[in-house]
């Protein structure tokens, strides 16, 4: 590592292509245990990704049709 704490070139990674991203979440236990746990966790990335800015819908566009 560096002095800025960034991981030296190795592999596919290169560090002149860090930067921040504009979000991605995932969350899963590693043996596929369901939990409600993780439901909390994944919706906390949803608010923290909104709280980025990190949402792709346009505001204009209508998504679902009222019935």
């Amino acid at each position: 590592m560096n002095k800025h704490g960034i991981p030296q070139s190795q592999g596919l990674y290169d560090p002149a292509r860090e930067h921040d991203a504009c979000g991605v979440g995932f969350v899963a236990h590693i043996k596929g245990t369901k939990s409600h746990d993780i439901v909390d966790q994944g919706l906390l990335i949803l608010k923290n990704l909104t709280h980025r800015g990190a949402v792709g819908a346009d505001p204009k566009a209508v998504t679902a049709r009222a019935s």
